[in-house]
């Protein structure tokens, strides 16, 4: 079969397509044929050598992925051959025709979603799912600010808020994207491209603030986030891609807490469960993925580009 391949650490032109040999099955595995693979902003990381988490060269990337069951290892239960399915993991890679998985990384992928939105549900929405229930501990009737609501995490992170009734206001800075984000639900649009945009929030909160705030990028927002953040606001760090300088008084004169998370801390457990608030939403049509763009699988080198410019638009996916 046909896989992206990194055996060193760079630049987007260190992945590599090849021919590898098919994997097969062990005990309790499953085998998926890929049909879409989701690329996200920290396969990047992980492929320059800059995340905390190193991968073993060589190796291929990708954690998100849908397609159709290939066959079963013994001691599998909850899949069979031929299910339509997508991924919240692999054991070998999603960047390929084909990936290993245990059991536990496979789940129903309704009719209703196509494979491309499959590949745009793992990292995206168990990261909003986990930012806004796990960590934040979201209430009904709160204020949701999302910046950067147009990427794979921020849509996601708009329909997770309005399905918990919650007001949400999000960021984006494209008229495209400024577009996606209403139809997504959020009763509020902020362009973040306009200087002083945050400073509109007093105004359509009634003077309070964000309850909670999902913080993409860190590393340019934190400390507006602290500014126009409610009296006892959370704010939640998914993203970051540098390092600044805060007032810690900022959040002290607020009781703010500042909190961070990253899926790879995740017990299968939790996992699992986050996976099966996910599997409802799709199924009833209340979480619907958005891909913005498809890449053939020779193309993974200009999605990696892509999914690190700015604009972004919905879940950038690969088509073996």
């Amino acid at each position: 079969m046909k896989a992206v391949r990194v055996a060193r650490h760079g630049g987007p032109e260190v992945l590599r397509l090849e021919e590898v040999p098919d994997p097969a099955p062990g005990l309790d595995e499953v085998l998926v044929r890929i049909r879409a693979a989701g690329v996200n902003p920290v396969e990047t990381y992980l492929r320059e050598g800059t995340h905390y988490r190193a991968e073993h060269l060589p190796y291929t990337p990708g954690s998100d992925g849908a397609g159709e069951v290939e066959a079963v290892g013994k001691g599998v239960r909850s899949a069979a051959p031929g299910d339509r399915a997508y991924l919240s993991g692999a054991l070998s890679g999603t960047y390929a025709e084909m990936a290993l998985c245990r059991e536990d990384q496979v789940h129903p992928l309704p009719a209703r979603c196509s494979f491309a939105q499959g590949a745009a549900v793992n990292v995206p929405y168990a990261t909003a799912w986990r930012a806004l229930h796990h960590r934040a501990r979201i209430r009904e009737g709160e204020v949701l600010l999302v910046h950067g609501a147009t990427g794979g995490v921020g849509t996601a992170a708009v329909q997770i808020g309005r399905a918990a009734r919650l007001t949400v206001i999000g960021t984006g800075g494209s008229d495209r994207g400024l577009a996606l984000v209403r139809e997504q639900g959020a009763q509020f649009v902020l362009d973040h491209r306009t200087p002083g945009y945050l400073d509109a929030i007093p105004g359509l909160t009634g003077g309070r603030g964000p309850d909670v705030i999902l913080e993409n990028l860190a590393d340019r927002n934190l400390a507006e986030d602290m500014r126009v953040a409610a009296k006892f606001g959370r704010i939640v760090v998914v993203g970051s891609r540098g390092s600044l300088e805060v007032e810690p008084r900022a959040a002290m004169g607020k009781d703010l807490s500042i909190l961070g998370m990253s899926l790879f801390n995740l017990s299968r457990e939790e996992v699992a469960s986050i996976h099966a608030e996910i599997g409802k939403g799709l199924e009833a049509g209340i979480l619907r993925p958005v891909v913005g763009r498809e890449f053939p699988l020779a193309a993974a080198p200009d999605a990696h580009r892509a999914v690190m410019a700015p604009g972004a638009y919905g879940k950038i996916v690969l088509v073996p």
